[in-house]
């Protein structure tokens, strides 16, 4: 099977399983305790009033219709309206989505630099005291509490030595300044997202590093590294032309999967520290039964998870020549 060939096979089965997971979603939010329109609606709203309002959301209907509808609206490029801020679905997670790719593609990237650079040194230098200490260190950061470990960061550099900003993304006055250039504004965004950063940063960081040690040790073991020295061979060289190259393939799993799942804002960090993205509206439209908000939430992230899939299995046969579908 050629490799065009296996990308169709896979696109194909993309869909059906996105379909799966529209149905169930879909089912699960709907039969799930709670009415939206309590949350909606005025106590002083008359009863006509209030069932206009539910007809105007489609909810007088049987559930199935609902489906089918909503399986129209959102093939169709409509992807509902919130209940809650009564905007178009596409438009909010529009608007959410760049912080969120901002906060967790930098911290997903700057945790694989260091942690796969730092992996491949302390592989080299097995059972050393070095090794011992890093992967201990490791091994803590990967373990690591996550809401924990951002409410003591948050706790001490922002409200114990108030170095940075408690909640938020920005200085609405600052922003509201027609004075405040460019730059300030970029600074200002650093300067708030620096916390949720470290906070990622650690827990990714552990994970990059183990992975890319392990890797190394199996790497370490294969033929190809000993013929190497044996040819005479700088050990610096074969660490870093022979040795990291091979050791690089579960690496490249493991960031497209992180930069995959990243996509879903990490709910927890940005709720603790109120960075507006994708995570925090969505324990806001589950928590408030929006429906609408909530389903388009988890539907990008299954699509943006189902096509990163694909497209690390597909570097894999670029990185690896013996790898063929």
């Amino acid at each position: 099977m050629t490799l065009f060939r296996y990308i169709l096979r896979r696109l194909a089965e993309i869909i059906v399983i996105f379909l799966i997971i529209q149905t169930v979603l879909f089912f699960l939010f709907h039969l799930a305790p709670g009415d939206p329109v309590a949350r909606m609606v005025d106590p002083n709203m008359a009863p006509e009033e209030e069932t206009a309002l539910i007809r105007e959301w489609g909810l007088d209907q049987p559930l199935g219709t609902q489906y089918l509808y909503f399986l129209r609206n959102f093939y169709s490029g409509r992807f509902g309206v919130s209940f809650h801020y009564g905007a178009p679905v596409a438009e909010i997670i529009g608007h959410r989505l760049p912080n969120t790719v901002l906060l967790f593609t930098t911290a997903v990237v700057l945790s694989a630099l260091v942690g796969v650079r730092v992996g491949k040194y302390v592989a080299w230098q097995k059972h050393s005291h070095v090794d011992m200490v890093v992967t201990m260190a490791a091994l803590v950061c990967h373990t690591l509490f996550l809401p924990w470990i951002a409410m003591l960061i948050l706790w001490f550099f922002a409200f114990k030595v108030g170095w940075f900003p408690v909640t938020g993304m920005i200085s609405p006055e600052l922003w509201s300044n027609p004075a405040s250039g460019g730059l300030m504004k970029a600074l200002d965004v650093l300067h708030h997202m620096a916390l949720p950063l470290l906070t990622l940063f650690l827990i990714h960081f552990g994970s990059f590093l183990l992975v890319m040690r392990g890797s190394m040790r199996d790497v370490l073991t294969e033929d190809f590294i000993f013929t190497a020295r044996a040819k005479g061979l700088p050990e610096r060289v074969i660490r870093d032309r022979h040795a990291a190259p091979n050791a690089a393939l579960p690496v490249v799993t493991y960031v497209g999967l992180s930069m995959a799942f990243s996509i879903n804002g990490g709910a927890l960090t940005e709720t603790v520290f109120s960075w507006p993205g994708i995570g925090r509206e969505l324990v806001f439209a589950v928590s408030n039964n929006d429906y609408p908000l909530a389903l388009g939430c988890f539907l990008l992230i299954a699509w943006v998870v189902l096509m990163a899939n694909l497209i690390i299995d597909t570097l894999y046969a670029c990185l690896d020549p013996r790898i063929c579908y």
